[in-house]
């Protein structure tokens, strides 16, 4: 009973999650608001400094967290890092000091970044990868939103500027030449995909690249110049991306976001083909809370560019009357992610040697 309402629970808070993102995003679309260009700037972001990133493998933080007791943080033995760019957070009324872009050193913002997105969303990696994740002055949601166009990019661009620098420190400060991945979701795939495009395509990084997970966030098909998607599930040099909806549910800006056109990737079949996998195949979500394991949680099947899924097969699914599943991109397949982490890491240290270096 217990576990029921835990699970209940659960649903009322990913559905309220939803809600809140949607009545935010109505809100700011339209409200009155400074321009960027009138507003002050957070102070710029130090990523020597050890609290300039939301996870790091050698300190406990919530990259570290494990839902249940036989899984393993490897990220002492790892020989595969992964770079983590966050979702927006930044989504409340915005404080008075700063409009467009968040502050680093707002330790309440930070606390929900940790203990959402860190914790749901980057932990799926540590046992394959160290962890590092920075914190940077994310735009504000009503970048996405706001009829002030010009003032949003601007947000945005600081916001990937941010990503960027902390990208090239890790790479000349933690990186020594290992393999790496690349990790997003929402505005955080916005800015790793710019970053994958513009830093490690067609570079000699690609020699170290393994695979890039952008979620929450459609990518067009043409938008890299060589990057395929992956449509094998031990595929590397590739990415994934997808975007969760309920089943026959097409969000109001399907053809303006580019959904339409939208590379996707089944996270159950770790294919692009449109064939339906079954729940069966779902080897486990993660509630919100990150306090429950929900074995074979949901079916998934790719149609136009979205990932279609029933309403998760939960005590009291009857409820759920939710049909954006964004805010679950993660925790809906995180067994299936973190396993195919795992299968794509040792293919690719396989293939260079076992140190991540390519063989002779």
């Amino acid at each position: 009973m217990i576990g029921m309402f835990r699970i209940c629970f659960f649903l009322f808070l990913l559905l309220s999650a939803g809600s809140a993102f949607s009545q935010d995003q109505r809100k700011y679309s339209s409200a009155p608001e400074p321009s960027f260009a009138s507003d002050k700037r957070p102070p710029e972001v130090d990523y020597s400094k050890d609290e300039s990133w939301a996870a790091l493998p050698w300190r406990k933080d919530m990259a570290d967290s494990l839902p249940k007791p036989n899984l393993t943080d490897g990220q002492n033995d790892a020989a595969v890092d992964v770079f983590f760019v966050h979702p927006t957070i930044y989504y409340k009324e915005p404080s008075e000091k700063y409009h467009w872009n968040g502050d680093v050193n707002d330790q309440g913002l930070n606390g929900s970044v940790d203990g959402s997105a860190i914790l749901n969303q980057a932990s799926v990696f540590n046992g394959s990868c160290k962890v590092y994740a920075p914190r940077y002055r994310q735009a504000h949601i009503s970048a996405f939103y706001t009829n002030d166009r010009e003032s949003g990019e601007a947000a945005l661009e600081l916001a990937y500027q941010d990503v960027k620098k902390a990208f090239l420190y890790y790479l000349a400060h933690h990186n020594n030449g290992r393999p790496f991945i690349i990790a997003s979701h929402s505005q955080g795939t916005r800015h790793a995909g710019r970053l994958l495009k513009e830093e490690i395509e067609g570079t000699k990084l690609e020699k170290q690249f393994v695979v890039a997970y952008l979620v929450g966030m459609p990518v067009p098909p043409d938008y890299f110049a060589s990057l395929k998607a992956c449509d094998q599930p031990d595929k590397t040099d590739c990415f994934v991306s997808w975007c969760t909806y309920q089943d026959g549910f097409y969000p109001f800006n399907y053809e303006i976001a580019g959904f339409d056109k939208a590379i996707c990737v089944n996270p159950l079949s770790w294919r692009t083909d449109t064939l339906e996998v079954s729940r069966k195949s779902n080897l486990g979500g993660i509630t919100w809370k990150f306090n429950k394991v929900v074995n074979q949680v949901s079916n998934a099947r790719i149609h136009k560019g979205m990932l279609w899924i029933e309403k998760p097969h939960v005590p009291g699914r009857r409820l759920i009357k939710m049909n954006n599943y964004h805010v679950a991109d993660y925790n809906l397949f995180w067994f299936n992610i973190r396993e195919n982490v795992r299968v794509r890491c040792a293919v690719f240290l396989l293939a260079k040697g076992s140190d991540g270096k390519k063989a002779d």
